[in-house]
């Protein structure tokens, strides 16, 4: 398909640069396109009753890490700047990153990070550039390894904020905290997963109570979430690998949850990618661990999941082609359109949505 057919005018202030307080305080979108009506304004504390007893819940329970690291290289007399932000883990001391400006790096150079305005080596992290990619992507290999690495990245580096809100404002204190669900638990992540967000004790206790499930997955959501398309047609587009897991225990519970009836709901479009990715066999459903690169546009056909929990996303992006895979373009189009002209707030810190498919599974 074409990207243009993705496309569409966002004003710049539907862009939240902060969440909603409390969390669940945020509204909800309600998609049915086989429903009336299609779409329904509600609230994220309308969760509960917007499901049945018996259905399940699926978080992503990967945790954000500061992978911003900025730094210095140097060669010779020559000193050059750079800016580096981790994607995705290749072994105990290295990652592979994408830097800016790339064409500063060669395969070789040293990099040190966090040095900037210190005196002394205290609180800095040295590298080596150990491969680059045409695409500009640089392979770090580090001086420490293991927890000491990832000690030292909290230690120096930064969240990662979208572009979209570090446009506009810096990273503060409060993004430690705001860009973070509830449920984080496993380091990897350098983007959240921003379903998530909206939830709260509070809610989680209100899902309780409606006999709601919650199961958890795992992807490490990587930077390349934020690239854009850049190629004129889908099929030409490439997805950066993220690395995930769905444990035999979520597999066993989640097909007891369908064999009698009830739907799967992924929250975020990261647990339905790696869910969807865990589905790909005969067998459907299975355990699930390593690298995936799925990329999911209209036609595609879902295995994994009945409904989906999201945030509003970017116009042609991967993810605006995802839930137009899952409900409709035209019926995307519609619903985007509605919150545009509603005042629904977009993005990561925004208001949140739940699709139901346009042919069920």
């Amino acid at each position: 398909m074409r990207v243009d057919d993705f496309d569409f005018e966002l004003p710049p202030e539907r862009i939240a640069l902060r969440p909603a307080r409390p969390r669940d305080a945020a509204r909800l979108l309600v998609v049915r396109p086989n429903g009336e009506p299609v779409l329904d304004d509600r609230g994220v504390r309308d969760l509960p009753m917007l499901l049945e007893p018996g259905d399940a819940l699926v978080f992503n329970d990967t945790r954000v890490i500061p992978a911003q690291l900025e730094g210095t290289r140097t060669r010779g007399e020559a000193v050059a700047r750079i800016g580096a932000t981790l994607h995705l883990r290749a072994g105990d001391d290295r990652w592979w990153a994408f830097v800016r400006p790339a064409k500063k790096l060669v395969v070789g150079d040293r990099v040190q990070f966090g040095g900037e305005g210190k005196a002394c080596l205290l609180g800095t992290l040295d590298a080596t550039v150990a491969e680059k990619r045409d695409t500009g992507e640089i392979l770090f290999v580090f001086d420490l390894s293991g927890p000491m690495l990832d000690e030292a990245i909290a230690a120096v580096g930064h969240i990662p904020l979208p572009p979209y809100i570090a446009a506009k404002r810096g990273e503060d204190e409060q993004d430690r905290q705001d860009y973070q669900t509830i449920f984080a638990e496993k380091d990897g992540a350098v983007a959240a997963p921003t379903a998530g967000l909206h939830f709260t004790d509070e809610l989680l206790a209100a899902l309780d109570a409606r006999g709601i499930e919650r199961h958890r997955v795992t992807l490490h959501v990587g930077a390349g979430t934020f690239l854009p398309v850049k190629a004129d047609d889908t099929d030409e587009h490439r997805m950066h690998a993220e690395w995930g897991e769905v444990s035999a225990e979520t597999v066993a519970a989640l097909r007891a949850v369908r064999a009698r009836g009830n739907k799967v709901v992924a929250i975020g479009t990261t647990s339905l990618r790696i869910l969807e990715s865990a589905a790909q066999g005969e067998e459907g459903l299975a355990p699930f661990a390593g690298e995936t690169s799925i990329f999911i546009t209209p036609g595609y056909r879902f295995r994994a999941i009945d409904a989906l929990m999201t945030n509003f996303h970017l116009p042609r992006s991967t993810l605006f082609m995802l839930v137009s895979a899952l409900s409709g373009l035209d019926t995307m189009r519609a619903a985007y359109a509605h919150a545009i002209a509603t005042g629904y707030r977009f993005y990561s810190y925004g208001d949140g949505s739940l699709l139901f498919p346009k042919d069920p599974a």
